[in-house]
């Protein structure tokens, strides 16, 4: 079975895997932040008392790592503001207000030449309809089918591991959208002309693996696309690690997928790249896991903009006094202060946990067990990094490769002295890039 060095087995809680998708209620008013993806944020191409139609684009950058921003209601702009961030804490937003009937803007239309168009044209649709990796990371997908001339992509990698606890919301879209995320992983493959495309789910998502290879059956792409099972382990959908499972690739230290010619796209990601090639629609909703200690777990369809308190409200509540909400899964997600939050396009899931629920033992010193060491899906040092950082040694932390860190969690999960590792790594890892950034000595 494909899988990687390191890595954990928490409970994976998809309490949510058989609520089949539903549309959520349309919002009366969405609130849609100027930065939803990484890169420079977009400058609003509307004004208040500007009326709006769904798929208009009302923001964008002059910047080339960037992505546009598109209504995802029709109605009327009411203002233009700083308002809460699920990242960022507070970030200037374009607020919307629902009015009359829902009416699409003139440029979403389907398009019937697609199997036409060029990779460059394909990659400008892309781009235009604001798309961004959807699995959490929000970098904006044209950018990543630009690679360098000297940084030849030979194979493209489908990540269905969704190995997150508690979310589903990929997994649903495999069953239920499965046709439509084979041809956006199509067009990925035609755009980057690479000759191998794999596949890789989980093995605890059986149905998922088996609805793929028929598919691929149906379309007559056998040749073409390979689907292979996964070990279920945590984080078997970190790209390094999805590339070392089905590959046998090994991304240097501080190395991007490119650098060993493979290029890594989420479920979610095709289904919007299909979504916006075939029907001319850009990202104004998204599939959102809605889970925990909600009196009814559910993957929705969701207007991007619309608060967490909406959704969780249509979920029943909570099942009692809410210790921790938490935008995303309870290994990579943030937790946030207010449910006023707006869903954006990074938006995977929003997990709820009971008071009782949330960690409470105060850490301990090391015990130097090397737990933290012998999970770490990077190789590193955890222990040594965080206290590095503990003491303000950051330009050591960066000599010990903390930049390697993508913040799975594994190192705080295993820890037996409740240290927390990956925050201290991530407080050294902005420390660095600040450092960098600022030009500080």
């Amino acid at each position: 079975m494909a899988s990687f060095m390191g890595g954990i087995h928490p409970s994976y809680n998809k309490i949510s895997r058989k609520s089949k998708i539903e549309v959520a209620p349309i919002p009366k008013t969405v609130v849609l932040p100027l930065q939803q993806h990484i890169g420079a944020p977009c400058e609003p191409l509307v004004e208040k008392g500007d009326k709006v139609k769904i798929g208009q684009k009302i923001a964008e950058s002059k910047g080339f790592v960037s992505a546009p921003i598109h209504s995802s209601i029709s109605g009327v702009v009411k203002s233009i503001e700083d308002m809460p961030h699920p990242i960022f804490t507070r970030a200037k937003a374009i607020i919307i207000e629902s009015e009359g009937p829902l009416e699409y803007h003139e440029s979403v239309k389907k398009r019937d030449n697609v199997n036409e168009l060029s990779p460059k044209e394909l990659i400008g649709i892309i781009k235009e309809a604001g798309i961004v990796g959807l699995g959490g990371a929000a970098f904006p997908t044209h950018v990543k089918l630009s690679p360098p001339p000297d940084k030849k992509i030979d194979t493209i990698i489908l990540n269905g591991a969704e190995c997150e606890p508690y979310l589903t919301c990929d997994h649903r879209l495999m069953l239920e959208n499965t046709e439509e995320i084979i041809k956006g992983f199509m067009l990925i493959k035609k755009i980057l002309n690479a000759k191998t495309a794999i596949i890789g789910i989980e093995d605890n998502k059986e149905n998922a693996i088996a609805f793929m290879k028929n598919k691929i059956q149906d379309l007559n792409l056998t040749d073409q696309l390979t689907v292979q099972s996964l070990h279920t382990k945590y984080p078997q959908g970190g790209e390094k690690m999805l590339i070392a499972a089905s590959t046998g690739r090994i991304v240097p230290a501080g190395g991007l997928p490119m650098d060993v010619g493979c290029l890594v796209s989420n479920i979610a990601t095709c289904k919007a790249i299909y979504d916006a090639v075939w029907e001319g629609k850009p990202i104004v909703d998204r599939v959102v896991t809605i889970t925990g200690a909600v009196k009814h777990p559910k993957n929705l369809l969701v207007r991007v903009g619309t608060s967490y308190k909406e959704l969780i409200e249509h979920c029943g509540g909570s099942k009692g006094q809410v210790g921790k909400l938490i935008s995303g899964g309870p290994m990579m997600g943030i937790a946030q202060f207010s449910l006023d939050v707006p869903t954006i396009k990074g938006t995977s899931g929003i997990l709820i946990q009971l008071k009782d629920e949330v960690l409470k033992d105060e850490p301990k010193d090391c015990i130097r067990c090397s737990r933290c060491v012998d999970t770490c899906p990077m190789n590193l040092m955890p222990t040594t990094i965080s206290k590095l950082a503990a003491h303000g040694e950051i330009d050591r932390a960066e000599e010990n490769f903390a930049t390697d860190c993508f913040e799975c969690g594994c190192c705080a999960y295993v820890c037996p002295s409740k240290i927390p590792l990956t925050h201290w790594i991530k407080y050294a890892k902005s420390e660095i890039i600040r450092k960098k950034t600022c030009n500080i000595e």
